[in-house]
């Protein structure tokens, strides 16, 4: 395993190096890195290594999430909270019903599984995301109107939203109704549940530190230590109630911000040289899940289902934007934010498929729902990534 890892640093900042020497977006080279030494092309990873690949990627989205909290402050916020409860949920539900109604004209799928494709692709990828926001925000672009903090703070229930909806379709795809009642009702709970848990801990936090006062070191490896407990125990009792951990995770470092922000700053740079790593890692791993003979099948007809729910998510976006305090060159740039896909793609694109073989149905729809998430994350991960960073000094002030 440390070969891989070695490989993965090696290997990654050189594709880093190139891609800015292009001027384009570093993680578009590990993508393709990943994609390349994955399992379905030269399979340079050892079984070791791919059998903690999960637990390095979830390392690395904590990583993400807490230092999008550290940069959420609190009036920032309030300028976006309404728009980013919309954002949360409406742009998803409208990719979903642009797929689903496409899905049985232009896929061999029914409309139920047609739904289940639809809520897979609908989730924003955090890990594309956030990091361009945080730069953003850091450097002080878009800071009038919130647009970065609001792409921030609407992302990870975005993604909530839309595992939800997957789950609660494949309990009517595979007859278990209740369980998608029950899925249904848990997502404002889950949400609620997220902020209060991430609150509390953020608190217990300052505390902590205040007593202490460990080093700055000491203080991110107890945080993320913390942040991973709390996905280790949303994975644990998920059974009897749900809570959103990445929403957790990403409170605990606003609460520490509202309440310590020189603790705040100083853990958010500290992060931010782990991220360095971090990166690597993530995205090159995410790239090592595509399988390209699969996405490859999907052909025309799956680029074609891809962005016609994007031009859905962007009509859900602007909807979300009305009579809204942002200007129209920032409603776009926020609108191009929310495109790319890639983590909940990767994680949730062979979901289907294994329900199907559990239930002894017929596969070959959870075969093109495979294909599509994939293709979906080679098309958009990618295009949307060298788009937020092209257009952010053309369309947000600094």
């Amino acid at each position: 395993m440390a070969t891989g890892i070695a490989f993965i640093i090696l290997f990654g900042l050189l594709a880093d190096w190139l891609m800015r020497k292009f001027r384009l977006p570093g993680l578009i080279g590990l993508l393709v890195i990943g994609v390349i030494v994955g399992p379905y092309c030269l399979n340079v990873f050892s079984p070791e290594m791919k059998n903690v690949a999960s637990d390095l990627r979830l390392i690395a989205l904590v990583i993400i999430l807490l230092r999008a909290g550290l940069e959420v402050s609190k009036s920032t916020l309030a300028k976006v909270g309404a728009r980013a409860l919309l954002m949360s949920f409406i742009p998803c539900l409208c990719e979903v019903g642009v797929i689903t109604y496409f899905g049985p004209k232009l896929l061999d799928l029914t409309t139920l599984e047609s739904a289940i494709l639809g809520s897979i692709l609908a989730a924003v990828s955090p890990a594309v995301v956030v990091p361009f926001m945080i730069q953003f925000i850091n450097e002080g672009r878009g800071k009038k109107h919130g647009a970065p903090t609001l792409i921030l703070a609407a992302a990870s229930c975005d993604d909530a939203f839309a595992i939800v909806l997957c789950t609660s379709f494949l309990g009517m795809y595979t007859g278990n109704k209740l369980s998608t009642v029950q899925q249904v009702v848990s997502l404002p709970i889950s949400i609620i549940l997220g902020i209060a848990g991430g609150a509390l801990i953020g608190l217990i936090m300052c505390k902590l530190f205040d007593k202490f006062n460990p080093r700055a070191t000491k203080k991110v490896l107890i945080l993320m230590s913390a942040s991973i407990f709390l996905v280790a125990l949303q994975e644990n009792i998920h059974s009897i109630i749900n809570f959103s951990a990445l929403l957790a995770t990403m409170t605990i470092g606003f609460v520490i911000l509202e309440k310590r922000e020189p603790i705040a700053h100083e853990l958010s740079s500290k992060l931010a040289k782990i991220w360095i790593f971090a990166q690597l890692v993530l995205f090159i791993l995410v790239g090592s899940e595509v399988n390209v003979p699969v996405a490859l099948d999907a052909g025309v007809s799956g680029i074609i289902i891809i962005f016609l729910g994007l031009l859905g998510r962007s009509i859900g976006v602007q909807l979300c934007l009305m009579k809204s305090i942002f200007t129209i060159k920032e409603r776009a740039f926020i609108t191009i934010s929310y495109l790319p896909k890639a983590t909940v793609q990767a994680a949730m694109g062979a979901v289907p498929l294994l329900a199907m073989k559990a239930a002894g149905m017929i596969t070959m729809p959870g075969e093109i729902i495979l294909a599509v998430a994939v293709l979906s994350i080679l098309i958009t991960a990618p295009l949307g990534a060298v788009a937020i960073s092209a257009t952010s000094k053309k369309l947000l002030e600094q």
